[in-house]
């Protein structure tokens, strides 16, 4: 999901699903681009088209800032709590 021009840093966790069990989520930070209801299509696409279609995130949440420890380390287990951080509106 990186190497998508959107894309300024994401992070991966698996989230509850009633449905599947467990879903993979990413929270993603969008890079100067304007978010849409279209972007979590395209950025799920890409993703599709990047590696093997069954390891696609399932759940896109926009967030402004992903939560990070003092030495700059992407702090998951935040994101795996309910609403870690804001969401961006969409």
């Amino acid at each position: 999901m990186l190497s998508h021009e959107a894309v300024a840093e994401c992070a991966v966790v698996g989230a509850a699903d009633d449905a599947r069990g467990m879903i993979v989520e990413a929270h993603v930070v969008l890079a100067a681009h304007t978010l849409s209801p279209q972007m979590a299509q395209t950025l799920q696409d890409h993703v599709k088209a990047t590696i093997a279609p069954y390891k696609y995130p399932r759940s896109v949440v926009f967030c402004d800032a992903l939560p990070k420890t003092q030495t700059g380390k992407i702090q998951r287990f935040l994101l795996k709590q309910p609403d870690p951080i804001p969401p961006v509106k969409h």
